[in-house]
């Protein structure tokens, strides 16, 4: 028995798991709760709710699809769109400390705090609130289009339009599959029309009954249902219960998947080589290990600037439960994520070249792999993945909001009337992230905006954070240059005639013919290119050209060859800037443009911040010393004893100068402590133990 395209089983157990979260919300609600209890649940979570916070909050199935969506287009290279964070993790050993120690409720307080500036605090609430959407819109298009592949129509059910799109796609994908091997001129002019169709998403490989924008809404509603009853405490327990899910959903594809493919060994007969290798060249993947250090970088400038990091670090009852739950959650998720990128390689042995849009893997393989009840328990898997994550994010945006931009214009109201207007804000930004989700193009290019963007606060929150000499003028001055370059030059450009249409900004790279080896394949055993699997072979691979300026360059009429070209997609404002000091682009990769963009990202707030503050007055000493000394100062006990602490602190900064490591100077860096050492130093070993387990899925079976 079907119910809107899903068996009855399956249908059942996702209604079950939202009436349970529902409860859940419901229960938590009839306690009533001051802003403290509703944003940071009291400050009172143990070990236990805040390695599942943690988790859950970081963890979404849009990082599963994109994980696997790059692996399926890249090979396991592709899989450092995420697995970048690896390496920053060690990190959080010191910023979960920090947001600890700074006994407040969201970044916005601590940008207000540091800078004595409510602008700062405001500007940061309305910036994250905007990637919220974004964010919202990401995790609403992985469900949606996992429940699209689930859901798919037959080709009897296709309209005539619908049809032709199939048809066109499964052509384009025959001319593809060719196209290094050389086409005939008619063959080119035909691969060229489709090739622009495709990029303009023309063309499509699977016709769904779900209907996106009624599952968004209806996906809204569920999650805010739960999350404005009960707070940030609900969004802990309900982690709790999501955080197993999206262990299950995470394991369950993949043995299933490795014997449709005769194990290991029959996933490298039919994997090209290349497809393992763990760092790609610039000839075949788009992250060569220069594009990895560089987004390793943007990402590490970008981390302390992560709005939910205040409110889990904060919600812990002492700051080593907030270090301990950190890294439990971040490291836990760093080898969940192993199996996203083994089902993105079982992807390319299922599919290869099939998809039109890799972001429907999960859907796919679950509809054709599993079984009724199996797909049930996967879907609430990747349902309870996407709620982890916005539950918790949407209490902390909501209490951006309140603190940093309703407060300040109606001071004075009772703490009922703060918690009641968070409410009604978590729903208005769950049911606003529908809207992004409708007009966002695809997820890699929502995950690269988030890469780059929060480093616009990142940079002055770390500076911040070490060096009294830093000023408001200079991180007011930089938020609005580094906004305009990484976020509105970008989305503007695009939408202007002029500036679509410039002949010099639609250059492009020089496409060029190389030769992997590599080797064979079934498919190369079955054409004659080689006489056994895994026999060494060379084989040609066309790099094709790609926008300089802009993500892609197309024809404005694909079945016009003679049409004028426009740029399409984001427009790359760092290469534009590098341009004028005579930089020439057309030489380079994908690999190596994408690489200067993030170094730039990372290293230019710094280069303004610092040059800035030269020339400008900091903030007056007593309330630095008050910052610092809070930042110094380990958290106590109890609350009398930590208010004291902190208050000896401010009026006595001279207690904590021996300990820097500069004396005497503006930087606020304190020598660490065995704990610090220790911490950071086993935090690298989990990194070595993991990277030996990426290793190993790259070799086995080989």
């Amino acid at each position: 028995m079907q119910l809107f395209g899903l068996h009855l089983i399956d249908a059942v157990l996702i209604a079950v798991y939202v009436l349970v979260i529902i409860w859940i919300g419901h229960r938590i609600g009839r306690v009533r709760q001051d802003t403290e209890g509703f944003y940071l649940a009291g400050r009172k979570l143990g070990v236990f709710y805040q390695f599942f916070l943690n988790f859950g909050h970081s963890t979404d199935s849009n990082q599963a699809a994109g994980v696997s969506r790059e692996v399926y287009r890249q090979g396991l290279g592709g899989m450092w769109i995420q697995y970048l964070v690896l390496f920053l993790t060690p990190f959080y050993w010191f910023t979960t400390m920090l947001y600890r120690r700074s006994r407040l409720v969201t970044v916005g307080d601590l940008l207000t705090e540091r800078f004595d500036s409510k602008f700062l605090g405001g500007a940061f609430a309305a910036f994250t609130l905007v990637m919220a959407l974004i964010g919202g819109g990401a995790s609403y298009m992985v469900a949606g289009k996992t429940m699209m592949a689930l859901t798919p129509k037959t080709e009897v059910e296709y309209t005539t339009e619908e049809a032709a799109s199939v048809a066109a796609f499964r052509e384009f994908r025959d001319l593809q599959a060719r196209v290094g091997a050389g086409l005939s001129e008619t063959e080119q002019d035909r691969y060229e029309e489709l090739q622009d169709r495709f990029e303009r998403g023309e063309l499509r490989g699977l016709i769904s009954h779900t209907n996106p924008l009624l599952f968004y809404i209806a996906y809204a509603i569920v999650i805010a249902t739960y999350t404005m009853l009960g707070g940030f405490a609900a969004a802990a327990v309900t982690d709790a219960i999501q955080g197993t899910l999206i262990v299950i959903f995470s394991f369950m594809l993949i043995p299933i998947g490795l014997g449709q493919l005769g194990g290991f060994e029959g996933l490298h007969a039919q994997v090209p080589d290349y497809m393992f290798s763990l760092f790609g060249s610039a000839a075949t993947s788009d992250y060569a290990w220069y594009t990895i250090l560089a987004m390793v970088l943007a990402n590490l400038v970008s981390i302390i600037a992560a709005a939910p990091m205040m409110p889990t670090a904060g919600s812990a009852k002492n700051e080593m439960t907030a270090r301990l739950g950190m890294l439990g959650g971040m490291y836990f998720k760093r080898v969940i994520m192993l199996f996203w990128a083994l089902a993105g390689l079982i992807a390319i042995g299922l599919y290869a070249g099939a998809l039109d849009d890799p972001d429907q893997i999960w859907g796919l393989m679950t509809r054709e792999l599993l079984f009724p009840g199996a797909i049930g328990l996967m879907l609430v898997g990747i349902l309870a993945a996407n709620m982890s994550s916005l539950d918790a994010l949407s209490v902390t945006n909501s209490a951006l909001f309140v603190r940093n931009l309703y407060q300040p214009l109606r001071a004075e109201r009772s703490e009922q009337h703060y918690v009641t207007t968070g409410r009604i804000v978590i729903g208005v930004i769950l049911l606003g992230g529908v809207i992004a989700a409708l007009y966002a193009e695809n997820l890699l290019t929502l995950f690269q905006y988030f890469i780059s963007l929060p480093a616009v606060f990142g940079a002055p929150i770390w500076l911040g954070f070490v060096w009294r000499r830093l000023t408001k003028p200079a991180v007011i001055t930089q938020v609005v240059i580094c906004f305009t370059l990484y976020a509105i030059i970008p989305n503007l450009f695009p939408s202007l005639t002029a500036v679509r249409t410039h002949p010099t900004l639609l250059a492009e790279t020089t496409p060029r013919q190389v030769t992997v080896v590599t080797g064979a394949l079934q498919e190369d055993v079955d054409v004659g290119r080689a006489t056994e699997v895994g026999e060494t072979i060379r084989k040609p691979h066309l790099i094709e050209a790609t926008g300089i300026y802009f993500e892609r360059v197309v024809r404005t009429d694909p079945a016009d060859p003679n049409s004028p070209l426009e740029g399409q997609g984001r427009f790359h404002a760092e290469i534009w800037v590098l341009s004028w000091l005579g930089i020439d682009f057309s030489r380079w990769g994908k690999a190596q443009l994408v690489a200067t963009r993030f170094f730039f990202d990372a290293l230019f707030p710094f280069v303004l911040l610092f040059f800035i503050s030269a020339f400008t007055s900091p903030v007056e000493k007593p309330r630095l010393d008050r910052f610092y000394g809070k930042l110094h100062t380990p958290v106590q006990p109890t609350k009398e004893e930590d208010v004291s602490a902190v208050e000896r602190a401010a009026v006595h900064p001279e207690d904590y100068e021996e300990a820097k490591v500069w004396r005497g100077s503006s930087w606020e860096i304190l020598r660490p402590g065995k704990i610090d050492i220790l911490g950071f130093g086993i935090s690298w070993v989990l990194v070595g133990v993991v990277l030996v387990l990426l290793w190993f899925l790259a070799t086995v079976g080989s």
